[in-house]
């Protein structure tokens, strides 16, 4: 039964659930991790029988493989990338890995924001409809491991651009794009063109049968789909959603009303009385009942699990209210687009958190916000200069801090009744953190403890 050797790059989630599925299909694996593995990881290896290394790279081991799956947290510049390459070993993603070894339609999410609250809002529709449903990708469990045991009738899977990078097969027969702004430059070498193909790369070997959801107000991304079609990448049929303009098939408002035109099916319904509050979840909201549409999905159902949809953990969530101050965890804010949308929705004076691992942000486009929102910022990194030349000139106050609990104090102290205080960061959160849900909860139990 054995199909070769697997060398799996990184322990986290993707590649524990990568191994395994190696392991079950006859592969020799091997995993190899350039840091320290947590403990649970390292026990399932040992269960399984999976041998691993850490804290380094066996280069004379890893490019006798076959094939590897990395984490998509490598770019390809590292050199243990680079040598596998030159070595003629094929690289892959998790997401990749997977796909070769399920038949089940994927249901498959991108874009620079808004993709974990639509991934969560098709998955709750898909299982409010009585569908099976698996949650993977960037959100749920690792897709490879699902793939192992009894498969559901669906997979929704939220998909980074990192990911995409690593598939060359990979064919979702619904693809959703939210939008396309700048985000993860410092991986793409400052090219936008370059994040933009690889955003575009869901949808390039989607076949005639399979849809193409996506924006149309969203400019970067009505272009690139244009393009593409007029290259003969895109072969799907368009499914766009707009709330500006109606759309011959796709979803579109019409007063008071939405309507979503799919091949199937024509659906009117009031526009969704969403639990979840902006323009951009509105949007989020449209592609999820677009895909139930497409999956003929009653309206009804459609209607009911969209408007008590509940908000992702770490995206606007709302934490508490102390001395008549809300203070509101958006740690998955890590771009600059994400942020606006932040500063957009806020309804009072706010103390904003912001700062990280910057990733080549321009933060222009928020100045018109900040002036207008803002009243202080307290910066939470270890390279705060471009925050502070951009913003040190519009804001009355503006604090550099370097750990969470001394930012929570900083704006504890700054904001006045009915303020709000918004951690929204902007950044990547590896200087500080582990990930930005640990910069979440961190933020979460800093603000219990006032």
């Amino acid at each position: 039964m054995a199909q070769g050797k697997l060398v799996i790059l990184g322990a986290g989630e993707s590649g524990q659930g990568a191994a395994l599925l190696g392991k079950a299909k006859g592969y020799q694996v091997f995993v190899s991790d350039g840091k320290r593995m947590p403990e649970k990881a390292r026990q399932l290896f040992e269960q399984h029988e999976i041998e691993f290394e850490q804290q380094g790279h066996n280069l004379s081991r890893l490019v006798d493989a076959d094939i590897a799956v990395k984490s998509p947290g490598i770019p390809d510049s590292a050199p243990v990338i680079q040598e596998l390459l030159a070595h003629g070993v094929e690289v892959i993603s998790e997401i990749e890995w997977g796909f070769r070894f399920t038949d089940k339609p994927i249901i498959a999410i991108t874009g620079s924001n808004g993709k974990t609250t639509t991934t969560s809002m098709i998955h709750k529709l898909l299982t409010d409809a009585g569908l099976s449903a698996g949650l993977g990708g960037n959100i749920g469990k690792s897709f490879a491991a699902q793939v192992m045991g009894q498969e559901p009738d669906y997979y929704v899977l939220e998909v980074s651009s990192f990911q995409l990078d690593g598939t060359t097969q990979f064919q979702p027969h619904i693809a959703v794009i939210t939008n396309i702004t700048p985000d993860h430059l410092d991986r793409y070498n400052y090219k936008f063109e370059a994040y933009i193909a690889s955003k575009m790369s869901i949808s390039h070997r989607q076949s005639q049968d399979d849809f193409l959801v996506y924006d149309q107000d969203d400019p970067v991304l009505a272009q690139s789909v244009a393009q593409s079609v007029a290259q003969s990448k895109i072969q799907a049929s368009l499914m766009p959603y707009s709330t500006k303009t109606s759309v011959a098939q796709g979803s579109y408002i019409d007063r008071d009303t939405l309507v979503i035109n799919t091949p199937e099916k024509l659906i009117n319904m009031p526009i969704l009385d969403l639990n979840v509050k902006g323009v951009h979840n509105q949007k989020n909201a449209m592609a999820a009942a677009t895909v139930g549409a497409l999956l003929n999905i009653r309206k009804e159902t459609i209607r009911q699990s969209l408007e008590h949809f509940q908000s992702v953990e770490h995206r606007l969530e709302f934490v508490l209210k102390i001395n008549n101050v809300t203070y509101i965890n958006d740690s998955k804010a890590t771009n600059v687009n994400s942020v606006y949308y932040a500063l957009e929705s806020m309804e009072s004076p706010t103390v904003w958190i912001v700062g990280g691992e910057d990733k080549g942000n321009d933060y222009n486009e928020l100045l018109p916000l900040v002036n207008e929102k803002v009243k202080a910022i307290i910066c939470l990194g270890l390279s705060n200069e471009k925050i502070i030349q951009t913003f040190g000139s519009v804001v009355d106050m503006l604090v550099e801090t370097h750990s969470m609990s001394d930012a929570v104090q900083v704006a504890y102290r700054l904001a006045g009744r009915g303020d709000t205080v918004l951690l929204s960061p902007a950044c990547a959160s590896f200087d500080l953190f582990e990930n930005y849900e640990d910069r979440g909860r961190q933020f979460k139990n800093a603000v219990r403890q006032l």
